[in-house]
């Protein structure tokens, strides 16, 4: 038996892994709790993970192609640069997994592999220029392009493009990057702001029945009618459109997907005036090929699948 490919995506709070065949359909599937306590253990916990997807699929470690491990930072060859949420600077990730476990290693971007999963067996399937953008506590974006992942394994950074110039300070040490605007964090302090403004808004009610604030909060309330939501929602679909626009008119491809909480907000709400946005902003509308704007299809599986198949675009 061959072809296996093992997918691990590094979460804040879980790791998850997959093996895959060559087309990234998903084979076998484990999780366990992120329980960091030093590079070489956290090492040890990701080979240990593979091996119990390959014993749930029967297989052997020989039977593999190779591991992808895709993390929330920046990393170069099986070196981690740095992580959001783990102390793994400059670590050579690659060597240690490969004390517990043999096999070539790859590291990878988080967003990247959102991209390369959504690539091959969800939103950009058939496609070859194609992005996906992930709204969750940053704002990531992962671009393949002609059927290449863009920049390798030096992932796009594109949340940190300034789109307000002086404005909001960002962790990188600028001002008014995208995502302090159009990421999930940044539509919860919005939404914050809109609530301290608003008390007699629903806002209030639904962030305290829900015990607090998360990206699905506004979108709630603007599905009931509550204005104040609703000016929350087209504030944050405007700074997602100028972004996007800008992307678009620079790459010009087939489609953006968009992944992560706030995406699998109602559609009318959401997509349906974010494509209309982007209609008005982008130079398509002079002609050419217009780009689609989609929801990513696979979820939490979009990291594993595309760790898994990383060595396929790069």
């Amino acid at each position: 038996m061959s072809g296996f490919f093992i997918g691990i995506d590094v979460g804040g709070t879980n790791l998850k892994a997959g093996l895959t065949d060559e087309t990234g359909r998903l084979l076998a599937a484990a999780r366990r709790p992120l329980d960091f306590r030093g590079a070489e253990a956290f090492a040890a916990d990701l080979a240990d993970l593979a091996a119990e997807v390959l014993s749930a699929a029967g297989a052997a470690p020989g039977d593999a192609e190779g591991v992808g491990i895709g993390l929330p930072g920046a990393v170069s060859g099986g070196e981690v640069l740095y992580t959001t949420n783990i102390p793994l600077e400059r670590t050579d990730l690659a060597a240690l997994f490969r004390r517990r476990l043999d096999l070539p290693v790859l590291l990878g971007n988080d967003a990247d592999c959102a991209a390369v999963g959504e690539y091959f067996q969800g939103a950009g399937r058939g496609l070859r220029d194609f992005v996906v953008l992930t709204l969750g506590t940053g704002l990531g974006a992962g671009i393949i392009l002609d059927g290449r992942l863009r920049g390798g394994e030096s992932s796009s950074e594109a949340g940190h493009m300034v789109l307000h110039a002086g404005g909001e300070p960002c962790p990188c040490g600028r001002r008014g990057c995208w995502e302090q605007y159009a990421s999930a964090t940044a539509l919860i302090r919005r939404t914050e702001a809109a609530m301290s403004a608003h008390p007699e808004s629903a806002l209030r009610r639904l962030a305290e029945e829900a015990g607090g604030v998360d990206g699905r909060t506004p979108f709630l309330a603007a599905e009931a009618g509550d204005e104040t939501a609703l000016a929350v929602c087209r504030a944050y679909v405007e700074e997602l459109a100028e972004g996007t626009a800008s992307l678009i008119n620079i790459l010009r491809p087939e489609a953006v997907a968009f992944g992560g909480g706030v995406a699998g907000a109602p559609e009318h709400l959401l997509l349906e005036p974010l494509r209309r946005r982007i209609g008005e902003l982008c130079f398509s509308r002079h002609g050419g090929r217009a780009t689609r704007i989609l929801r990513a299809e696979l979820g939490n599986d979009a990291g594993v699948i595309g760790a898994a198949l990383l060595g396929r675009v790069i």
